[in-house]
């Protein structure tokens, strides 16, 4: 399921730039977890993305019930070693946001160029589908300021 998590990244970060956001980070990690997407905005904020990508007929809502507080109490820690590392950053007025995407296999892959040139190919908007590496990805969701 890892491929397909970092597809779903993929796709939210692709979105989030047609968005006019500049993505700083994919992936950021520290010794309390990780961030999947740390994005700036125009020109202000700073959001902090968790992504959740999932199957149809998954067991936890689409993943907004993996966001759990204690999932949230780590991202805020992880959140605050970034801001601490990057003072540059510090003083932005900062956010969580929450992407669902969906995810569903395709019975016949299609074969073509890398994954991320796929991605960056196609026009990503919410509720759409986009096509590739062999998956039918839909971010089906995006919650600003998710949570605290």
């Amino acid at each position: 399921m890892a491929k397909v998590g970092q597809l779903g990244e993929k796709l939210v970060a692709r979105w989030l730039q047609t968005q006019g956001w500049v993505i700083l980070n994919h992936n950021w990690r520290c010794r309390w977890g990780e961030i999947d997407l740390i994005a700036k905005g125009n020109p202000m904020p700073l959001a902090f993305v968790e992504v959740k990508t999932r199957s149809r007929g998954n067991w936890d809502a689409d993943g907004r019930r993996a966001i759990t507080p204690q999932k949230q109490a780590k991202l805020r820690r992880t959140a605050e070693l970034f801001l601490s590392e990057h003072p540059d950053l510090a003083n932005l007025p900062c956010r969580f946001d929450v992407a669902l995407v969906r995810c569903q296999s395709l019975s016949q892959p299609l074969q073509s160029t890398t994954t991320d040139q796929e991605i960056e190919s196609q026009i990503v908007e919410l509720a759409q589908p986009v096509l590739v590496a062999g998956y039918k990805l839909i971010l089906q969701h995006y919650m600003q300021s998710a949570f605290d």
